[in-house]
């Protein structure tokens, strides 16, 4: 990001940072010349930095701030858990009413029989979990060699050792870090976008099912033991897939006893006006679902891993296994306690249908962008959307990396008080659930007017576009 001059006082905080802090995806060299934009304050969906500027954040924190900041009674009931437990350990026969009590809760909203509740710190966590149960579900029921894992390009499903490995970004693997490479498996990404040209939906959807079944002659059905997929890819780009293609990918895991695992650790608790997407939006119950982020609108950390009867009474049966995995912080007082004042919330305020009208206005006014030279597609679904930049819009043809568009345009949003998110040659948006109309034209106006300033800004330099 690039910032205005920073105040005598926020000079000091920036160095601070600057100096100590590591934040997650560093680009080392930009770092340490231009620091960090640092906020102080956060309200409905706007935040403010050191020095007082206000920004409307049309990225949602990061896909989850999704009840809006400065909840005074999500704060009250965080406060109220601190002092009255502010923690207790939750490892193998002691738990907390609150936990119990979310536990259950998330278990009403869940599709099917996911009514096993396994509390995590975050999403990666949660995904880290269910990769590690595909193995030990298939051991119980007497296929040890049952464990390997399918997954997509572009997809992204944490940063652990293990999730980084099973998710496939564009960005995330550097030469740096080693990944793990056996037992894992990516599949093409289902972007309708860059599907092959004079291919439809239609043909679209049935190559990638047919390269699913084609990988599970080539491996064997009693090798693979999972398919993980985001019912819509997030940090992959906001990839909707081919309509049928989720149901149909879930109908081959029927076929042959692989677990179907859906992360919604974006998509749930609102982003696409449904508690959970693979049922509602998709027509999809999982064998898993991974969850965190709208979890508690960013409130407190937690994740949580949701995963069915029939799986637990499996892995239970005997009564002489362990089911040895957690985290010091599972089934954490507090942060349980923020997602059932979260969930409350969401049902009393009408936060869902909320959701699904303005994300619908939002849809039908990115669509007005589609128009502009720079743009290539505008895609999404309710409250998760991006715009993607072209070089030339027939042939498809980005521009060259070092182009930076995206960075420009999001540089060019924050001057005008709004953050959207670069990613590649996106530009994504995620706003909090309570966004209004309103605050969906001014997002549009002031993104359309930055698009046109970079894209100005490009065709002075020479860079050839359409």
């Amino acid at each position: 990001m690039t910032h205005a001059a920073h105040s005598l006082a926020n000079e000091a905080l920036w160095e601070k940072d600057r100096d100590h802090a590591v934040h997650p995806w560093t680009n080392f060299g930009p770092f340490e010349e231009q620091g960090s934009l640092i906020f102080t304050r956060g309200e409905g969906c706007y935040l403010w930095d050191a020095d007082g500027r206000r920004y409307f954040d049309a990225i949602g924190g990061m896909w989850c701030t999704n009840i809006g900041l400065g909840r005074r009674e999500m704060a009250d009931a965080i406060a109220e858990q601190a002092m009255r437990l502010g923690y207790s350990n939750f490892f193998v026969d002691t738990g907390n009413d609150a936990a119990a009590l979310l536990a259950a809760r998330l278990a009403e909203l869940t599709p099917g029989d996911l009514n096993r509740v396994h509390f995590t710190t975050g999403g990666s966590t949660a995904v880290d979990t269910a990769v590690r149960l595909v193995s030990y579900y298939h051991h119980v029921r007497g296929n040890p060699d049952k464990t390997e894992i399918v997954s997509r390009e572009a997809s992204y499903h944490g940063s652990t050792y293990l999730t980084i490995s099973v998710g496939k970004r564009a960005g995330d693997r550097i030469e740096e870090f080693r990944y793990k490479e056996d037992g894992i498996h990516h599949l093409s990404s289902p972007n309708l976008y860059r599907r092959p040209a004079g291919t439809s939906e239609e043909a679209f959807c049935d190559m990638l099912v047919a390269e699913f079944e084609d990988l599970i002659a080539r491996r064997g059905a009693d090798r693979i033991g999972g398919f993980i997929a985001e019912p819509i890819q997030a940090s992959g780009g906001i990839v909707i897939p081919p309509k049928g293609y989720l149901k149909r990918m879930w109908e081959v895991c029927q076929r042959h006893d692989i677990l179907f695992i859906a992360d919604e650790v974006v998509t749930a608790f609102g982003r696409l006006g449904h508690w959970f997407a693979s049922k509602d939006e998709f027509d999809v119950v999982p064998d898993m679902i991974t969850s965190a982020k709208g979890l508690t609108s960013g409130y407190v950390p937690l994740g949580a891993l949701i995963f069915s009867d029939r799986m637990w009474n499996t892995m239970a049966e005997g009564g002489h296994r362990w089911f040895s995995t957690g985290f010091t912080y599972s089934g954490h007082p507090v942060a349980c306690r923020a997602g059932l004042k979260n969930i409350e919330i969401m049902e009393r305020e009408g936060l869902l249908g909320r959701a699904a009208k303005v994300g619908a206005y939002f849809e039908d006014r990115l669509a007005t962008l589609a128009d502009l030279p720079l743009v290539g597609n505008v895609r999404g679904r309710k409250l998760m959307a991006c715009v993607e930049s072209v070089a030339n819009r027939e042939t498809k043809e980005p521009l060259p990396d070092e182009v930076g568009e995206s960075k420009r345009i999001s540089d060019a949003c924050e001057a005008m008080g709004l953050m959207v998110r670069p990613m590649g040659h996106l530009n994504v948006m995620s706003p909090p659930l309570v966004i209004t109309e309103g605050e969906v034209d001014f997002v549009v106006e002031t993104l359309g007017k930055a698009i046109v300033q970079v894209t100005d800004q490009l065709v002075r330099e020479g860079v050839r576009i359409g």
